[in-house]
C-alpha cells in the first residue's frame, strides 16, 4: 500500500485509484472468498503481533482478551463470510405473481463500487477487520481509516493488509481528527463508521453532501434488568463479564443495572465478590485492561466526582486504583439520579450504577423514557417476563441472561437503533447493507402486457378481470 494514503490531500486521489481498479475488474466471488482465506490465515499467523501492538496502545490489555474479542472473534467471521459469500451472490429467482406470468423475477447481489471503514479504538482489530472483510466478501475494494489512539495497531493493520491486497484493492489512511473530518466527507459508495453517536452526527453531517450511504454503529446506555425471580449470583457473574471485559470500554457492555429496591445491597456484594475472584486486588492486574488514555481517564474521574458531590455512594471494588498506569479500578454507584452525569452520558468505563426499582413496569418505563439503547440484557428465568420485556422496549440486540455474546453469532444482524446507529451488518446483513440488491424482471417473447396500450375501451373487460 502507498504511504502517501495517510495525508489528507491524497485521500481524493486513493479514493479514485480504487474505484478505477474496481470499475476495470470487479472481484469475482471466488476471487473475493480467496481473499478472505488469505486474510484469515495472515491473521492467524501474527497473532502474537497484534495481541502486542494493542497491548502498547492501551498501555497493558488483557492478552486473552485481545485473543478473545480481536482474534477469534474475528477469525470466525472471517471464515462465516469465506463459506457462504458464493451462494449469497447467486441471483436469487422471487415470485412474479399470475398478473405478471410468464416473466420471471429475481434479486441480484451487486457490490457497490468502494466502501469506507471509519474503525475506534476500543477493538481496534475486531471493529476494522470485521467491517472490511464484510466489504471485501460483497465484491468492494475497502479505504480503511483506524483510530488514531491506537496508532500501533494501526500500523499492524496496515502491514497485514499489505500482505494479503493489492494496493488498488485495500487502502489505509492513518492520521488525526482532522484526516477522519476530511475521509467522512469522501463521495464513498458506503461509508460505516463505529464510534460515539455525538461523532456519529458528525459522520453523518459530513457525508450528507454526497448522499453517501450509511451505517452507523454508534453507543448509548445499555441497560441490564435483574428481575426478581433470577438468581444474583449467576446474574453478578454475568454482568461482571460484560462490564469488566476490556476494561468496560465496550459499546454494548451493561451501562447501569435496574434491580428491585430489596435486592440492590446483595447485587453490590456479589459483583464486589465476583472483582475478588476475577482480579484479587489488582496488585498484579495481568488480566485488567487499562483504560486508552489519560483523557478518558480523566473522564472517568468526572463522572465520580459527579456522584460524590450530589452524596451518591461511590463503592470501588478493589484497593489499587493507579492514574500513573491508567488503572482504574471496577466500581459501583448506588442509585444516581436522572440528573448526575452518569445516567446522562455512555460510561464507556469499568463503573456500574445500581438503580432500585419498585417494579417491572418501572423499569420498562425508565428505559423507555430515554434514547433507544444499543444493547439490552433481560435476567429472568420466566419466559413471560422476559417476552413482556422484548415487546415493550425497542434495543439494538439483545441477550437473554447473560451479556455482550448477541455480538458474537454471525447470523445475528449487530447495529444500533435510532441515537444508538442505523443499519447493521456481521454476515450476510452486512454482506446485504454493502451491495445493492437489484430486482430484474425477465419478459417473455409473448407477454400480456402487449395488450396493455391504447385504445384502452377495447381492453377494459381485461381491466376489469384484472383488477376483481
Amino acid at each position: 500500500m502507498h504511504n502517501d494514503d495517510s495525508s489528507a490531500a491524497s485521500l481524493d486521489a486513493t479514493l479514485q485509484r480504487l474505484r478505477d481498479a474496481w470499475q476495470a475488474q470487479r472481484p469475482a466471488p471466488r476471487q473475493r472468498r480467496d481473499d478472505l482465506r488469505r486474510l484469515h490465515a495472515a491473521l492467524k499467523a501474527r497473532l502474537p503481533d497484534m495481541v502486542d501492538a494493542v497491548g502498547a496502545d492501551f498501555g497493558h490489555r488483557s492478552r486473552h482478551e485481545s485473543l478473545l474479542a480481536d482474534g477469534m472473534t474475528v477469525l470466525g467471521a472471517i471464515a462465516h463470510l469465506a463459506r457462504h459469500l458464493e451462494r449469497w451472490s447467486k441471483p436469487r429467482r422471487v415470485a412474479t405473481g399470475w398478473r405478471f406470468l410468464p416473466a420471471r423475477a429475481q434479486l441480484r447481489h451487486v457490490p457497490l463500487g468502494v466502501v469506507g471503514v471509519m474503525s475506534p479504538w476500543n477493538y481496534p482489530v475486531n471493529l476494522a477487520l470485521v467491517p472490511l472483510a464484510t466489504a471485501i466478501a460483497a465484491g468492494n475494494h475497502v479505504f480503511l481509516k483506524p483510530s488514531e489512539h491506537t496508532p500501533r495497531t494501526s500500523a499492524f493493520l496496515r502491514g497485514l493488509l499489505a500482505s494479503v491486497f493489492p494496493a488498488d484493492r485495500v487502502a489505509v489512511a492513518e492520521g488525526d481528527a482532522a484526516l477522519a473530518a476530511a475521509f467522512s466527507a469522501l463521495p464513498f459508495d458506503h461509508l460505516l463508521f463505529t464510534g460515539s453517536t455525538a461523532l456519529g452526527r458528525s459522520v453523518m453531517a459530513a457525508a450528507a453532501p454526497n448522499l453517501t450511504p450509511l451505517t452507523l454503529e454508534l453507543g448509548g446506555k445499555s441497560p441490564a434488568i435483574v428481575c426478581d425471580d433470577y438468581p444474583l449470583e449467576r446474574a453478578a457473574a454475568r454482568l461482571a463479564t460484560g462490564k469488566w471485559f476490556n476494561a468496560g470500554q465496550t459499546c454494548i457492555a451493561p451501562d447501569y443495572v435496574l434491580v428491585g429496591a430489596g435486592r440492590r445491597d446483595a447485587l453490590a456484594e456479589a459483583l464486589r465478590s465476583q472483582v475478588a475472584q476475577r482480579y484479587g486486588t489488582l496488585d498484579d492486574a495481568s488480566d485488567y485492561t487499562r483504560i486508552i488514555s489519560e483523557a478518558q481517564f480523566d473522564r472517568l474521574e468526572a463522572l465520580l466526582d459527579d456522584a460524590r458531590a450530589r452524596g451518591l455512594q461511590v463503592l470501588p471494588l478493589a484497593p489499587v486504583h493507579d492514574r500513573a498506569h491508567r488503572l482504574f479500578a471496577p466500581t459501583l454507584v448506588l442509585d444516581p439520579g436522572d440528573d448526575a452525569r452518569l445516567m446522562q452520558e455512555e460510561i464507556f468505563g469499568p463503573i456500574l450504577p445500581l438503580r432500585s426499582v419498585a417494579s417491572l413496569d418501572a423499569a420498562i418505563a425508565h428505559i423507555n423514557a430515554g434514547e433507544r439503547p444499543l444493547a439490552l440484557y433481560p435476567f429472568s428465568g420466566d419466559r413471560r417476563t422476559v417476552e413482556a420485556i422484548l415487546q415493550r422496549t425497542v434495543a439494538g440486540g439483545v441477550t437473554v441472561n447473560d451479556t455482550l455474546l448477541h455480538f458474537g453469532i454471525e447470523s445475528l444482524p449487530f447495529g444500533g437503533v435510532g441515537a444508538s446507529g442505523m443499519g447493521a451488518y456481521h454476515g450476510r446483513a452486512g454482506f446485504d447493507a454493502m451491495g445493492k440488491q437489484l430486482p430484474v424482471l425477465w419478459q417473455a417473447r409473448f407477454a400480456g402486457s402487449d395488450l396493455l396500450r391504447p385504445p384502452y375501451a377495447r381492453i377494459d373487460r381485461l381491466l376489469r378481470w384484472l383488477l376483481r
